[in-house]
This record gives C-alpha cells, structure tokens and sequence, in this order.
C-alpha cells in the first residue's frame, strides 16, 4: 500500500514538475493593448480583436446568468473542482465511448485558456486542477469571473465578452439584450460552429438552448425565455476599421509590445491613422492592380502616407491583408532605383552645386562599370535640375563622383535613411535595398524642412497607471535644419511632377516627388509631397520577377495620383481623449478630435440619449448629438 501511495505521488510529482504556477496580476492584469484610429475607432490586429476589460460586476445580470448556467451554474458554491460534475461527466463518456461532456469549471476553463495547450490528456488535466486550485486559493470568485469574461474566446477573432458585443453588436457590453447576451454565451463551447456570422441558425439554436438552461437554473421565467426566442438576436456588422488597417495595427502593436509588460494591465493607445484615408490607400492600391495587374504582370504594390512630421495616416502592405500579413510598406527592402537621387543632389548641393549648374551627360566607365541611361540617350551638357527630372543615369553617376559616394552616404544618414548602404559607384543609382517606410520619412524631411523624421503612428499612450494620456512623438531630438537646401530640393523635386518623369502625378495644386525604377523593371516608385502630405507607393512582386515595362512614372504615379486628389488634408489625432470603458467603470466612450469634420447645423435643446450615443459611438460629440462613422460625414445620433 505504501508502495502504491509512493508511486502516485511520485507519478504527480513528475505530472507537476515544469508547472507554473502563476501571481494575481498573470490572472487579472494582463496586458491588453487597445489600439484606436485617429478618431476613436477600435483597431483589431491580425483579426484579432480585445478591448479593455470590464468588472463582471458591470455586465448585465442575464449576461452573468447566461455564463454561468450554461457553463458552470455552481461557480460561487464549489472549489476550484466540481467534483460531482466531474462524475457526471466521466459516466456519460463511459457510457458514450468517447467524450461527449465535460465538467470543467470556469476556473479551469480560464486555466486552459491562459496557461495550458488545449491538448486532452489526463497530464495536461492534473495541471489544470493543481493550477486552478493555486489560483482559487490566491483570488476572489469576483475576480476568476471577471479574468474569464475578459479572455475567453468568442469567435470572428474576438476574444472577451467586450470584443463580442462590440464585433457581433456594435454596442458595449453593458448594453446587450437578453436574447444578445444568450447568444454570446452559447459560443463558448463552440465559437466557430456557433459564429452567428458564418452559421446564424446554429447560432439562435445554440441561443435556444442558453435560454432553457437558464430556466432550468431559475434565472429566468418561461415567458421571459419564449419571448427572446420569438425575437433571438441579430448581429450586424461594428462600425470597425477596415480590413487593410491591421498592416498598420500590427505595426503599432508590435512597437508598443516592445516596452510595456505582458502584466501590466491595460494600455491604451491612440494612433495617427485616419481611416477615411485608409480606405481611399486601399481602393488606391487595389483599383490599380486589378485594372493594370496582370498585364504588367505587377501582383503587389505598397502605400505608406505621413503628414510632415513622420506621423502616418495611411498604410497598405500589399495587395490584400487576408491573403498575406507581410507588411511591404515596413518589412519589405528593395532597390529604389532612381528615387534615390535625391541623396546624390542633396549632396551635390552641400558641396556648393546649384541647380542651375551643368554637368556632362555622357557614357561613364567607372573600372568597367558603365551604367546606362533610360532608352540609353545622351543629352550633352544638361543643368542638375534637368538631369533630377528627367532622372538621367550617367549624369547622376557622375555628379556623384565628383561629390564622392561618401557625401552621398552622409547626405542620405542626415534625411534619415536609416538602410544599410554599400559604398560602391551604382549605390547613386539606388542600388542598395532600402523600405518604402524609410524612404518616405526621408522625403518627409525635405517637405518639414528638418531631419530626421521619425515615421511614427502613436499619438497618445495611457497605462493602468496613468491618469491621463500622454502624447507621444513630439519635436524630435537632434532635428536639424535643412536651410537653403530644402527650397532647391523641392524645386527640383516640383521639376520631376511638372516636367520630368513623374508628369503622370501631376495635381491641379503643388506637387513634387520622385520616380524609381530598379534594374529589369522588378521594383518601380513614386515618392512625392503636396501640402499635407508625403506619400510613398511602391509596385512589383514578392519574388523579385521582372514586371512588364513598369517604370516609377506609370503605375506608382498613378496610384499616388488617385490617392492624393481625394486625400485632402488628414484628421489629427485627439491626444487626451475621454476614459473608454474600463474594469469597474461606466461603459463610457472615446470622443474623436473636431478636426476636419463637419458637424450638423445646432438645434436648441436635447436631441438624443447622451449617456447611451456615447457607449455606442466612440467618436459621439456630446455638444451637438453627432458622431462620425470613418467612410462620410458626421451624422447626428438618433438613440
């Protein structure tokens, strides 16, 4: 006997022994970070969406009641373990000859979901007790509850009742109906099978039975049940950002990962991306492709657009998100080609050229290296202005001689070219690979007439342990002035748009910029400026093949051109919004910034429910009862 006691406990021993168990705050303060549009529009990432959390204490009654009847009606009276359920479970398996119940507590389900593989072994299962155990020893039934509404999974990438609501609803959680809240929990089993959006009947039926358990757990009347049954829920659509937002969502997220802890509790962050200009990056990008894509056989193409001081408002990592997350407007490193000339003159220009100075465009052989003009032309004795806007190779590989490729690498470092470049002759060519990010932020300086500029998409950051938000990226440090230089650059970057090469971006208002094309056509650019905006547009193909006659003047010009007539001028991000729901707080909303919208004429008097536009619309303006979804103008709330 002793020797049987011995090698079970030996046996759990060895069951128990890379188990960790965890504190409090692994339980009820993990990181959740909280990303928002300029205006106040939740972002989800990778499809993935999780909102802050939110006490149980501040759901609705029949949310609770949902939750737990269906799922663990004696919650707040048993152990860490329903032992009787356990029992119940096992006989109905036996006699099924598979698994056909379980008797998981919601502690162990929360175990399951944070700490443990979804593996079914009877290891993985002593874990999850001894773990649930730990952790109903160390905190409140409250607090389990809370942690578990928060992080269970609910399907369509949300994680968390809150997300649900949000996802599924368009409202906060604090509002779900009855018939709602049956439906939300009854994905728990099931969040794929039971996904109201991809099957609604399994869904009503899966509400159906919520409902009845419910009344089997008398928290709910008959007639209360019929009544949700006769008019089950339905869920619509959230006013979300679109799909192409997550390139930029995961971006941000991966910044703020980097230096906040994993336990700290909530961060919330509100970015710089504008989701009126998302849309119109996105329908840029994709119109482009479809109409010219396959002729030229062109099968990708990147946008990144930035107002002058580095902070993003628009980012298109390729062709479609769904069908690849790698960003190429941030991961991807290409040869920019011409588009790089802007650091051969800049330099040019420190040394004491001017625009109006002549160099000689004529074949150059540089120790057997002899580049070639496009069309393989010469034009003689040109000035630097023209040999910039017609992009001519051989004037440009010989300017930079005389300027010396090190000049060159210094002019690119001190615009904020952050790439590696090769100290070679053909890097005045663009040679050396180089993101459309980083590239854009380097023509941002020239339009803000100081370097660097920092790309950033983090206008205000708030922890659990701040009061208020704190604004983000404000003057960078060790800025300088670009002088005199930056009039020269701009007008030899104006000659490119209104005589050179990038003609085909030409606007009714000011612009420059400049095209970039890589050997054999296998990467083309356009990286320009107006007013408000710098914007970089990369096209080519993830496998480096040559594209069919692509030049920086045809398609990125396009694109770019598409973009930038209906852009405007961008929504600056609110940097101190109001609090947005929290753990033990009022379901309140974020307001959006007033810039840039066009609110409906005042009337006298209360026009609509303040308290409830508010938990419906993050971006509700409670002086005038409106509120502005991301695709028009603002519109008045009616609730």
């Amino acid at each position: 006997m002793i020797f049987v006691v011995a090698m079970l406990a030996g046996a759990l021993l060895w069951t128990l022994r890379d188990v960790h168990f965890p504190s409090a705050a692994e339980v009820t303060g993990r990181r959740v970070i909280a990303l928002t549009s300029a205006d106040g529009h939740d972002l989800s990432r990778k499809g993935q969406l999780q909102l802050p959390p939110v006490d149980a204490n501040a759901m609705p009654a029949n949310l609770i009641n949902a939750v737990l009847s269906i799922e663990d009606r004696h919650f707040y009276e048993h152990a860490a373990i329903d032992w009787p359920s356990v029992l119940r479970a096992m006989k109905d398996n036996l006699a099924a000859g598979k698994t056909v119940a379980g008797g998981s507590t919601i502690t162990q389900q929360l175990v399951k979901n944070l700490f443990l593989s979804p593996e079914r072994t009877y290891r993985r299962k002593i874990q999850e007790a001894a773990i649930s155990i730990w952790i109903e020893h160390h905190l409140s039934k409250d607090a389990i509850l809370t942690s578990y509404l928060n992080n269970v999974y609910l399907g369509s990438g949300a994680t968390g009742f809150p997300a649900a609501a949000k996802l599924y609803f368009g409202k906060g959680v604090g509002d779900l109906t009855l018939p709602e809240a049956a439906m939300l929990a009854g994905m728990i089993n099931a969040p794929s099978q039971d996904d109201p959006f991809r099957d609604p009947d399994a869904a009503r039926k899966r509400a159906a039975t919520v409902l009845d358990a419910m009344v089997d757990n008398r928290k709910l009347s008959q007639a209360d049940a019929l009544a949700a049954k006769l008019s089950p829920a339905r869920p619509s659509p959230a006013d979300l950002a679109p799909a192409s937002s997550d390139w930029f969502a995961d971006w941000v997220y991966k910044k703020a990962a980097a230096v906040t802890p994993a336990f700290g509790g909530t961060v919330r962050i509100r970015t710089t991306l504008d989701l009126r200009l998302q849309q119109l990056a996105t329908d840029a990008v994709r119109s482009m492709l479809a109409r010219y894509g396959a002729e030229k056989h062109a099968t990708q193409a990147a946008l990144v657009a930035m107002r002058p001081d580095g902070a993003v408002v628009a980012m298109v990592g390729g062709r479609s998100y769904a069908d690849s997350q790698y960003n190429r407007a941030v991961q991807a490193q290409r040869q920019p080609g011409s588009a790089f000339k802007l650091f051969d003159y800049y330099a040019a220009l420190r040394q004491g050229f001017t625009p109006d100075d002549e160099i000689l465009d004529a074949p150059v052989d540089i120790r057997g290296w002899e580049p070639e003009n496009y069309g393989r032309h010469h034009h003689g004795k040109v000035t630097l202005a023209d040999a910039f806007a017609n992009s001519l190779n051989d004037a440009t590989v010989r300017l930079s001689q005389q300027v010396g490729i090190a000049q060159v690498i210094a002019a690119a470092r001190d615009l904020g070219l952050h790439s590696p470049l090769q100290n070679n002759p053909s890097l005045a060519l663009g040679t050396s690979e180089v993101t459309l990010l980083d590239l854009t932020s380097a023509y941002a300086a020239v339009r803000a007439g100081k370097a660097p500029v920092n790309a950033h998409g983090i206008a205000a950051i708030k922890t659990a342990s701040d009061k208020d938000y704190v604004q983000i990226n404000g003057p960078e440090q060790g800025q300088h002035g670009l002088g005199r230089y930056q009039g020269e650059l701009i007008d030899l970057l104006r000659g490119v748009v209104e005589h050179g090469t990038g003609r085909a971006a030409q606007l009714e208002e000011f612009a420059a910029g400049k095209t970039g094309t890589s050997q054999d056509y296998r990467d083309a650019w356009f990286i320009g400026f107006n007013n408000a905006l710098v914007v970089g547009v990369w096209v080519g193909n993830d496998d480096h093949t040559p594209m069919k006659g692509v030049v920086g003047g045809s398609l990125p010009a396009r694109i770019w051109k598409d973009f930038m007539q209906q852009a405007g001028a961008p929504t600056l991000a609110q940097t101190a919004p109001a609090e947005p729901t929290t753990v033990g707080q009022s379901n309140a909303g974020l307001r959006s910034s007033d810039q840039g919208d066009t609110a409906p004429t005042p009337q006298q008097g209360p026009r609509c429910n303040v308290e409830a536009c508010e938990r419906y619309y993050h971006s509700f303006r409670a002086s005038d009862c409106s509120y502005k979804p991301y695709g028009g103008q603002r519109q008045l709330c009616e609730r």
